[in-house]
C-alpha cells in the first residue's frame, strides 16, 4: 500500500502553524497527504465560514494538499463522544493512512486537548472489525504529536524534521489566513514568532529550520538508509 499521511487539527490553520513545512516536503515527494479539520474555526473577530473555507484552499494549494476534509463539529465545543469517535473513526477508514498526526497532548485551549483524546480514541476504533463503521478496518501504525499550542511547554522532541527547504512555503500558506494572522493586528507576531522557533529547533537539529514531534511509542530505525540519513 503506498504510504499516506493524515494530519488531524482542531482548526483549519493548525495544522500549517505546527508542520505547514513537513507537510510541503512530504506533498512534494509524492507522499498522499491527507488533513482533517474537526472544525471550521469560527467564530473569529474577522472571519466566516466562507471566508475560512477560501483561506484554507489557498494554503492547501500552496503546500500541494489535494485531500482536505472538514468534518465540521462545532468550533469551541470539540469533545471526545462516542459519536465524534465514529466520524473521525470513519474519516481514518476511508483514507487509511500509515502515519497520523494529532496535537500535543499539553494545552490551555480546550478544543486541541479534547481533539486529541479524540483522535487517540477514534484511532483505537477504526480497527474495530464487528461495528457500524463505514468501510474496511485500519489501523495507523504511528500516531506523531505536532505543536500548535497556546502555551509553551517544555518538550524534548522524539524529532525534528527538517524544513529548511520549505520554510517559505510555510510562511507563504500561513498568509493565506489573512483574517486571522494580517486583519488581526495582533496576531501578526505569529510570522515572527515561527520563524524564531522553526530556526531554534533547526539550530537544535544542525539545520536550518525544523519542525518538532513528540511520539510516545518507540520509533523503530529499520534499514540502513534512514540510520545513516540521522
Amino acid at each position: 500500500m503506498k504510504d499516506k499521511v493524515m494530519i488531524i487539527a482542531p482548526h483549519p490553520d493548525d495544522a500549517e502553524i505546527a508542520m505547514g513545512g513537513t507537510i510541503a516536503r512530504l506533498t512534494q515527494a509524492g507522499v498522499a497527504v491527507v488533513v482533517v479539520d474537526l472544525t471550521n474555526g469560527e467564530p473569529t473577530p474577522h472571519g466566516s465560514p466562507e471566508i475560512r473555507a477560501k483561506e484554507t484552499a489557498a494554503a492547501s494549494k500552496v503546500l500541494g494538499v489535494t485531500e482536505r476534509v472538514l468534518l465540521d463539529l462545532p468550533n469551541r465545543e470539540v469533545f471526545d463522544t462516542t459519536e465524534n469517535r465514529n466520524k473521525v473513526a470513519n474519516v481514518i477508514r476511508e483514507h487509511k493512512p500509515n502515519i497520523l498526526f494529532a496535537p500535543y497532548w499539553e494545552d490551555t485551549h480546550p478544543d486541541h486537548t479534547e481533539s486529541l483524546k479524540l483522535i487517540e480514541a477514534a484511532r483505537f476504533y477504526s480497527k474495530f472489525v464487528k461495528s457500524d463503521l463505514f468501510h474496511q478496518p485500519h489501523y495507523p501504525r504511528k500516531l506523531f504529536h505536532f505543536l500548535s499550542t497556546h502555551i509553551r511547554p517544555k518538550v524534548t522532541p522524539s524529532f525534528v524534521f527538517d524544513i529548511s527547504s520549505t520554510f517559505e512555503k510555510k510562511m507563504e500558506s500561513l498568509k493565506c489566513y489573512h483574517s486571522q494572522f494580517i486583519a488581526h493586528e495582533k496576531n501578526q507576531v505569529v510570522f515572527e514568532a515561527l520563524e524564531n522557533e522553526n530556526r531554534f529547533w533547526g539550530r537544535q537539529a544542525g539545520v536550518r529550520y525544523g519542525e518538532p514531534f513528540v511520539c510516545r511509542e518507540q520509533i523503530v530505525i529499520s534499514n540502513e538508509e534512514a540510520l545513516l540519513e540521522l
